[in-house]
């Protein structure tokens, strides 16, 4: 180990001393006869076991979405047996199932043998971007079978996460729209949604400006801020044919005159000039450092003096959003092969590598779903 600092060390003896005590049974059985003290100590209990339960909880919200179980719910309230003969259940399997959601706030039983939704159960049963996320994770799940397998293998290993957007990108620019884009196109909706209400709830663009959102798909993050700003005028950069659906798209919505479609490749292409923000839009974590670090010169080639970057994607280090960032994205963009989970200091110091002059921070109320920095020229 490289030599330390004095108060690099004192932290290191520190952290050493806390899990020896944490980690001893006398300590823990003194820990439950105080009453303050054992609030705490059933608080970290609790995690401790969410860590070790997780997995199943994520499977029971999975057969909820898959199911059908929240429709059935939502018009509720339900018996087990009707809930069992439309799942195609035992009736024992179903009270398993709806006792499970119970423990989660997936379900309810206000009357006796009487399911409704639960709390959480209300949310996601109208969140239906939250669902596709769900479906889409059974992927993810398979991959992280046997996690120091997927640890270990070459990145350009093919993975279940990699083969599914390896085929998206082929379709990214397809014309059909069938049923084998179906997941594909909810998932990249989905996204959207929910770094577009962080930057909606967090950053207001200054009036009259002119947005260019990189990487932009069909325009499913430019049609949410231009709804909310009626003066902003959209510009979309993106691939020749998924730039032409997205701007008919946009146009339909908004008119012509308040679009401006620019096809081209964020790694070759400069970006058109005459923008006062250039948003990107969780692109930026799904690539490696060496290919970030392009899409960010050549966004930085074509800012004019005055003009931003807005970067929008959940981050690492972010208080409150810890898992999101680096556990949850961190194994997900391992899985996928490609790009890492951030933090917002370190894009500050690739934004100036880029020849961004300065950065700032912009706190949003839900940083699980993105966090912002805005990178000036």
């Amino acid at each position: 180990m490289a030599q330390l600092s004095s108060k690099a060390s004192w932290k290191v003896r520190y952290v050493a001393r806390r899990n020896a005590v944490f980690a001893n049974p006398r300590f823990q059985y003194w820990c439950a006869k105080l009453p303050l003290v054992n609030r705490i100590a059933r608080a970290r209990a609790g995690e401790a076991f969410d860590l070790i339960a997780g997995f199943t909880y994520s499977q029971i919200l999975r057969s909820y979405v898959e199911s059908g179980l929240f429709d059935l719910l939502q018009s509720g309230p339900v018996g087990h047996a009707h809930v069992a003969a439309e799942l195609g259940l035992s009736h024992d399997a179903s009270l398993t199932l709806l006792r499970a959601g119970r423990a989660l706030r997936l379900s309810e039983e206000p009357i006796a043998d009487g399911w409704m939704l639960g709390e959480a159960g209300a949310v996601l049963a109208a969140d239906q971007g939250a669902q596709a996320m769900v479906r889409h994770h059974r992927l993810l799940y398979r991959d992280l079978a046997d996690p120091m397998e997927l640890l270990r293998k070459d990145r350009k290993e093919p993975t279940e996460l990699s083969r599914f957007w390896s085929y998206a990108g082929a379709l990214h620019g397809a014309a059909e729209r069938g049923a084998q884009t179906a997941e594909y196109s909810e998932l990249m909706a989905a996204s959207q949604h929910f770094v577009a209400d962080q930057v909606l709830a967090s950053y207001r663009f200054p009036k009259h400006a002119r947005l260019l959102d990189v990487g932009g798909g069909h325009g499913a993050f430019l049609t949410r801020m231009g709804a909310a700003f009626d003066g902003l005028h959209l510009g979309l950069f993106d691939l020749p044919e998924v730039t032409e659906t997205g701007a008919k798209i946009l146009a339909e919505r908004f008119g012509e005159a308040r679009v401006s479609a620019h096809p081209g490749n964020f790694f070759e292409d400069r970006v058109p000039r005459g923008y006062d923000v250039v948003s990107l839009v969780r692109i930026l974590h799904d690539h490696d450092d060496e290919a970030a670090l392009k899409i960010l010169t050549n966004i930085r080639k074509g800012l004019e003096p005055g003009a931003h970057l807005l970067i929008a994607e959940p981050m690492t280090r972010v208080p409150g959003a810890e898992g999101m960032g680096e556990a949850f994205f961190g194994m997900y963009l391992w899985a996928m092969g490609s790009g890492r989970a951030r933090s917002a200091s370190e894009y500050a110091v690739m934004a100036r590598k880029a020849g961004f002059a300065r950065t700032k921070n912009v706190p949003t109320p839900q940083p699980v779903n993105a966090s912002i920095l805005l990178a000036f020229a």
